[in-house]
């Protein structure tokens, strides 16, 4: 199948006794097993089946098996929120002592949920600029992973992927991407070198605010019987590419239960079947209002990767050239006249999410990273006079309307 047939037909069949359509949403906390024999099968890993929720659903299989058939994953594995999968994913692989490099341009909760790691006594050195060079030398003996967002939230620095996937393949480190902002839509990290996919499912998937999810794509890598990885020697040697997978769910997925709901699942796959719609849609308006916004004469500064102006723009011709996903950032000359932006806008709601259906809009600096210091901010890309849109799929005369009207009264 090709990607917009996959998103609503991938990994499903109308329900062969109902004939149902839409997969069915199964709340059952508990599964029942006909012998005593069958159900110690299933724990022994020997047979697959259900036996707990907090384990495996048959509602969010269903999900977890179409968002691996779009990234092009041979498993995946749904939790409960964005957070909890990355917390997941990385504590998979991690313990005292071990190391990770990651890009200093990530979400205010991710930077802070890895620098936090060092209570856990796990290292974490963050790179202004993750490139060839500096990830060579940011590389230790005790490197396991190397994590970065494929665009930066809200930086918008643009990761060079295969780039950075021929450095950990050279080192057999583990290349762990974010791909929120993109989705598999515009991009497929595995294609570029990435081991491990990560979504907030409940952004662009999602596409309506109305559920939270985090989804793990795994992508079948070798790299885990290297002896950097010695945790998973068992499970190589038994699971062999679901080496990643078979740990994370008989290990930390199973013991913290951070698993997505039933209903979260069945809302995600509506929003999925009209991704390839909304992401076109997110793309072309995003770019026209940023070239509007580069005009005028109240901003001082935008950054959205697909200007010529951006330092971006190369890297982000080469893995987005229809358009770097719906996210943009603008530069007012000081708090009080971004704040007096986001007061004036009418179609845009001030909130903290992004990739909505409807156009957002935030001032970072006070919400998502209002814990961070300045340092960490300037790291992030992040200044009191910072705005972050994310622009919706309404139509583009009008969200130009709103915010011009919004920066006639500053």
């Amino acid at each position: 199948m090709e990607f917009q047939t996959k998103l609503i037909h991938g990994n499903w069949k109308p329900d062969a006794q109902t004939g149902a359509t839409n997969v069915p949403m199964y709340f059952s906390n508990a599964y029942a097993h006909t012998t005593a024999k069958e159900l110690e099968n299933i724990f022994a890993g020997r047979d697959m089946g259900y036996v707990y929720a907090r384990i495996s659903n048959p509602s969010v299989e269903a999900f977890e098996n179409r968002i691996a058939s779009l990234e092009g994953g041979i498993a995946a594995v749904a939790a409960a929120s964005g957070m909890a999968a990355i917390y997941l994913a990385l504590m998979n692989i991690l313990k005292p002592g071990n190391h990770v490099v990651a890009s200093a341009g990530l979400f205010g909760g991710t930077f802070n949920l890895l620098k936090n790691l060092k209570q856990q006594e796990i290292n974490v050195t963050f790179l202004e600029e993750m490139n060839q060079e500096s990830l060579k030398n940011a590389i230790t003996d005790q490197t396991k992973i190397v994590f970065a967002e494929t665009i930066g939230n809200p930086k918008l620095d643009v990761l060079d992927l295969e780039e950075i996937g021929k450095v950990c393949e050279e080192h057999r480190i583990i290349f762990m991407v974010d791909s929120t902002i993109t989705t598999p839509y515009l991009v497929k990290p595995l294609e570029y070198g990435a081991d491990i996919v990560i979504h907030s499912t409940s952004k662009y998937m999602n596409g309506t605010s109305n559920a939270l999810g985090g989804v793990i794509i795994d992508g079948g890598s070798k790299k885990y019987e290297n002896e950097r990885y010695l945790d998973f020697k068992d499970f190589t040697k038994r699971y062999r590419r679901f080496a990643f997978t078979a740990k994370l769910r008989s290990g930390i997925g199973r013991d913290l239960g951070a698993i997505l709901s039933p209903m979260s699942s069945f809302l995600h796959l509506t929003g999925l079947e009209t991704l390839a719609l909304r992401m076109r849609e997110h793309c072309k308006n995003a770019i026209t209002l940023a070239q509007y916004l580069e005009s005028h004469p109240k901003i001082v500064s935008v950054q959205y990767p697909s200007l010529k102006s951006s330092k971006y723009y190369e890297t982000a011709k080469k893995y987005y050239p229809d358009g770097a996903s719906g996210i943009l950032t603008c530069r007012l000359g000081s708090k009080e006249k971004a704040f007096a932006l986001i007061d004036h806008v009418k179609l845009f709601a001030n909130l903290a999410n992004i990739g909505d259906t409807k156009s957002l809009i935030l001032h970072p600096a006070s919400t998502i990273c209002i814990h961070n210091t300045l340092e960490e901010k300037e790291q992030m890309g992040v200044y009191e006079d910072l705005v972050r849109i994310s622009v919706g799929i309404e139509d583009s005369k009008d969200i130009i309307s709103d915010i011009e009207q919004a920066l006639h009264k500053i």
